[in-house]
Formats: C-alpha cells, sequence, structure tokens
C-alpha cells in the first residue's frame, strides 16, 4: 500500500467459513474487518478469533449498551478477542461510558494486548428525521449526534461512530484527535440499500472521517476482491 487504508469491510454474515475465506481474500486490499452482533451471536469468540486470525486488523462492533456493570463486565470478557476497535452506544450515558473506557484499559493490562479504541455510536445510519422523532427524541439529527458526541468525549472514550454528514461538525467540536469512524459509505456505482445517511468514501475522508465502514458494495458484489481494489483505487491507494 502507498497509504493507510482507511477501509473497514462490513462482514454481514452468522457463516464463519465464508467470512474467513473472505477475510483473507481482502488482506492487503482494505485496511480491516469488521464483525458484528449477528456474527458474534452466531459463532462466539471462537469465531472472531478464526476469523481474525491471520487477517487485517478487527473492527468488533457489538453496540454494548446495558447498566455500567455489566457493560465493563463484557468489554473485560471482548478485550482478550485483541480487537482494534470495539462499540458501546452513546445512549447508555456517562457512567455506561467510563465504565467502558476503563474496564477495556484495565483487561488489555491484564491479558498484555493492545488497548481497543472504544467508540460510541451515536444516531444508527438507518434513522431519518421522522425514524427519530418516533423515538421520543427532540431537535434534528444533528442536535442529537452533537449531544452525544460531547458526552462521549467528556467521558473519556476514544471516539464516535456517525453517519457521513456529521463528521465534519463534529471534527470542529471534538478537535483532530477524536476518532471518527463512519458507515454509511456508499461508492456513487453501488446501490444505497436500507442506509438513509450516506456518502462516497473520498467525500467521507474529505470531510474529515479517520474510518469507513464499508459492507454490501463490496460483500455484495460478484467479486468482492475486484470491489475492494476499485475502492482502493478510487481513494489513491494502490494495492
Amino acid at each position: 500500500m502507498t497509504a493507510r487504508n482507511p477501509v473497514f469491510c462490513a462482514l454481514d454474515t452468522t457463516e464463519a467459513g465464508a467470512a474467513a475465506v473472505l477475510a483473507q481474500s481482502l488482506a492487503g486490499l482494505v485496511g480491516g474487518i469488521k464483525l458484528g452482533l449477528e456474527f458474534f451471536i452466531a459463532n462466539g469468540p471462537d469465531g472472531v478469533r478464526a476469523v481474525a486470525e491471520g487477517g487485517p486488523p478487527l473492527f468488533l462492533d457489538l453496540k454494548l449498551h446495558d447498566i455500567p456493570n455489566t457493560v465493563a463486565g463484557a468489554m473485560r470478557a471482548l478485550v482478550p478477542l485483541a480487537p482494534l476497535m470495539t462499540t458501546v452506544h452513546a445512549g447508555g450515558g456517562r457512567d455506561m461510558l467510563k465504565a467502558a473506557a476503563q474496564a477495556a484499559a484495565e483487561s488489555a493490562v491484564r491479558h498484555g494486548v493492545p488497548r481497543p479504541q472504544v467508540l460510541a455510536v451515536t444516531v444508527l445510519t438507518s434513522f431519518d428525521q421522522p425514524g427519530l422523532e418516533a423515538c421520543g427524541v427532540a431537535g434534528t439529527v444533528l442536535d442529537q449526534v452533537r449531544r452525544l458526541a460531547a458526552l462521549a468525549q467528556d467521558s473519556g472514550v476514544d471516539g464516535v461512530v456517525c453517519s457521513p454528514h456529521e463528521v465534519a461538525t463534529l471534527r470542529a467540536q471534538c478537535g483532530p484527535d477524536f476518532t471518527l469512524v463512519v458507515p454509511g459509505i456508499r461508492p456513487a456505482w453501488s446501490a444505497a440499500g436500507d442506509q438513509r445517511r450516506i456518502m462516497t468514501p473520498a467525500d467521507a475522508l474529505a470531510q474529515g472521517a479517520n474510518w469507513l465502514v464499508i459492507g454490501r458494495p463490496i460483500t455484495g458484489d460478484p467479486d468482492p476482491v475486484l470491489a475492494a481494489r476499485r475502492i482502493a483505487q478510487e481513494l489513491g491507494i494502490e494495492p
């Protein structure tokens, strides 16, 4: 690679074998792989290890949301899997966010692995304004994202997950050292699917994103390797 690849490919499947094969085939073409709740429930920690072994860095996206003690316990249990990043819901509140960050640091020391970045999910990219209002949230989507990002930063987590349309605002609000991980990324040649607040990879990076999460434009393509290579080339990152 000529530069750090910012793309994490979301392997949204329950099939551990297929995920492992795809992860290996994408090594060198993406910056990492993302495994989520669907995969984790189906395959557990052993499945995560099987996919991550010898492959690109791991983003374990479980979106933990519970009382602080429970989230801290879950964080201590997942840290030995050595993900580069993992997620909690910002809506869990200050005490939960602090507990998650502290547990991640303590467990990393205990197990002798790098501390994962703890990211707080703000507003899911499947939400639009009517959907947010239906949940009883006052104000705009951007208002809610800004509130949750401020809470997350004040609580000591490393960054947030947000849609590309909030990136520029959050970069200005939170500064250069706060990690912004951005799903809802769709190359111009791919379908939007069920994502509502989307942007192209190059535009999201220009707005200030650190990492891009891209799933179906790669995994749903008849040739995932070719699709990943095409995205890398469009970003000026030659495999």
